[in-house]
This record gives C-alpha cells, structure tokens and sequence, in this order.
C-alpha cells in the first residue's frame, strides 16, 4: 500500500515536479513570501493542476519539524517498491553490462539517502534494499538523495540471500565489499554485469550475506582509521565500476 510523506525546499520540490510530478499531493507555501523564485514554481505546480495552499512558517515548521525548508513544503505519495519478481523482470531488459547496487540493511537515513545520490551518479541500472532491515525511504532519504530518489529504479525485496541467487542465476557477478578480506577492489573486473553489495553501518554485510557473494572485496587505505562511512564506500566502488567501463 503506497503511503505519503513530507518533503521540503527548492531543490527537492523541482526535482519531485521534473520526475513524477504525478505522486505531488499537496504543496504548501509560506503565506508573506513573494519572489521571483516561488512564484516561478508555483506557476510550474498550477500549470499541473496541482493544489498549493498558502501557510504560516509556524504551520511549515510544524509539517518538517522545524527543519529548514525555504518557505516550501510538498506532500507526495511514496509509490509502492517493486519486488524480486520486478526486480528480476527489469533486468532481463537490460543490455550486458549492468551495474546493480545492493544495501545490506543500512539504518541511518541520511547514508541511504547518500548510497541512492551516489548511485544515480554513477549510472547504476538499479538498487536493491532489504524491506525490514533497512531504514524506510522517507522525507530525510529524499532529502539527502538530492532527487536521485525520483530517478533511480529502486527494488525492495524480503530474502536478501534469496535474492542474491536470483541474480547469480541471470549471469550477474556478485561483489559484497568486506573490509577482512586481502583482496582489493581495484583488482576486481567490474566490466562485466556485476551487482555490488554495501552492508550496514558499522557491522557491515550480514554472515548469510557475504556467504552469498561470488566474490569479496575490500577497499586499500591509508592512515590510521579502521574503516569508511558506508556511503563514502559505495562510491567509491561504483565510480571504481564505472570508471572501469569508460576505459
């Protein structure tokens, strides 16, 4: 069942109004506030037919927990994710050298949101997420996603391990990055359909998980701290893909 949620700014708004404009239920704009900006939007949302509604910053406020939103606030209508059986459709459809993003159960919002940016940045295919260990696409992920949310194919499944077979059996590699393991990503060919597994903050790819891989990799630092944020991580693996693919 597709639910709604909030979502605030400029940035955020344009980007629901350029993708789907069609999942803006409702838009709220700041009653005192008339600039060039605004109302360029406003018209955008009135040549759509969609309803905005004149609101104090007290009201606003209260819509975003008083998080900054520029005197804008939109709600949207969260489409429901596809399954493995979507999942599995799509990528039938796709050519021979598709790069997939899979997130092990990540918690905090704000580095789903940053995997997602990294990920349509990147130029992945599409991205997987387990439906009850990650942390829900709300108004924090679309924030941070920076509208990546609006234009990637995103897949919520039940059995990550399942999953994972599934994609083995479409003649997808299948990569989970693993800080404990001596082999370097950047030893890794990435050219080939590959799927590249993030895990959770701090405990990283769960044991069934990384059971599951055809290969583990990890990424060589330097310094002193023992490990990267998980979304910093996955950009560096994809952009090491994608580099890879634009030799």
């Amino acid at each position: 069942m597709s639910k709604s949620i909030i979502i605030f700014g400029f940035h955020a708004i344009q980007a629901q109004i350029d993708s789907t404009p069609e999942c803006l239920i409702k838009v709220f704009t700041l009653d005192n506030r008339n600039d060039k900006r605004l109302n360029t939007l406003t018209t955008q949302l009135d040549c759509l037919g969609i309803n905005t509604q004149k609101s104090s910053k007290q009201q606003l406020d209260k819509l975003t927990k008083s998080q900054t939103h520029q005197g804008i606030v939109a709600e949207i209508l969260l489409p429901t994710l596809p399954n493995l059986d979507g999942l599995i459709h799509h990528i039938e459809k796709l050519d021979n050298n598709s790069l997939i993003l899979i997130l092990d159960s990540i918690q905090d919002p704000r580095n789903l949101g940053a995997c997602l940016r990294s990920a349509n940045a990147a130029g992945v295919d599409c991205v997987v997420i387990n439906k009850d260990g990650s942390a829900p696409i709300n108004a924090l992920v679309h924030k941070t996603s920076a509208g990546a949310l609006n234009q990637l194919k995103i897949f919520s499944v039940t059995n990550l391990s399942r999953t994972i077979k599934a994609l083995k059996e479409q003649n997808i590699w299948v990569v989970g990055l693993d800080g404990a393991t001596d082999q370097s990503l950047y030893q890794i060919d990435l050219t080939t359909p590959t799927a590249i597994i993030m895990g959770a903050e701090g405990s990283g790819l769960r044991s069934l998980t990384k059971k599951s891989c055809d290969q583990l990799a990890m990424i060589p630092m330097q310094g002193n701290v023992e490990s990267l944020n998980v979304s910093v991580a996955t950009g560096i693996a994809l952009f090491e893909a994608s580099r890879q693919r634009h030799l």
